[in-house]
């Protein structure tokens, strides 16, 4: 009976991030908790004048994401877009701005925001492994078709994660998923064609992240915090 009640409340969760990624008016109401679990909703709006925005809703209970959704639209066509949410004691756990452009070079890099967002937390990735670990694998992001996408995923288990903590020390679990729970997590969409050619090159240097992979790949896209 117990693991039935599990199932049903996972499918309920999933069901309403995927009623509220669909057509609902826009003063649909999400109420902040369903059956025990914490509704969270994210506008996010450009980044780098990447001309992206959309959407996000999580459901998270205890240090799970019962169901998290997305929907992007304005992004690079075709391109993979990593995608991941962010958290840090010491962050401002929020959105940034270009005044962190420290170099002056007119793009925002994922480092430069770090102090805003603060570091990867969970990796939203469409298959396995969704620690910070999988940060950076380009093959189990997204891929926007024709510049949009809509994302679902169950079941995502927060994780200790050095850095994250006071004084930059190491975040557990349940320190990390009482933030985000509190609406202090940041969803960060990276990849920005900034020429335009129709995808990801070296044009704007290498990424700070991985000096084999384009800045372009890397930058952030899209931003909004969960609340």
């Amino acid at each position: 009976m117990k693991k039935n009640m599990k199932l049903v409340l996972g499918a309920s969760a999933a069901a309403l991030i995927a009623l509220s990624l669909g057509a609902a008016p826009a003063s649909a109401h999400v109420p902040n908790s369903v059956r025990g679990n914490v509704v969270l909703t994210a506008h996010l709006t450009e980044l780098n004048d990447s001309g992206a925005s959309g959407k996000a809703f999580a459901v998270v209970r205890g240090e799970t994401i019962r169901a998290i959704g997305l929907r992007a639209r304005g992004l690079t066509p075709n391109a993979p877009h990593a995608q991941h949410i962010h958290y840090g004691e010491e962050a401002m756990n929020e959105c940034p701005t270009m005044a962190l452009d420290s170099n002056a070079d007119g793009r925002l890099s994922t480092v430069e925001g770090i102090p805003a967002y603060g570091p990867v937390v969970v990796s939203l990735n469409t298959s396995g492994d969704t620690t910070p670990a999988s940060f950076l694998d380009v093959t189990r992001f997204p891929v926007s078709k024709n510049g949009s996408y809509n994302y679902l995923r169950t079941k995502i288990g927060f994780t200790d994660v050095a850095g994250t903590g006071e004084d930059n020390g190491n975040g557990t679990a349940a320190d990390i998923a009482e933030a985000i729970r509190d609406g202090e997590g940041v969803v960060v969409i990276h990849g920005v064609d900034y020429n335009g050619n129709g995808e990801y090159d070296f044009e704007a240097g290498a990424s700070e992240l991985d000096g084999n992979l384009p800045a372009e790949a890397t930058d952030p896209a899209a931003c909004g915090v969960l609340h």
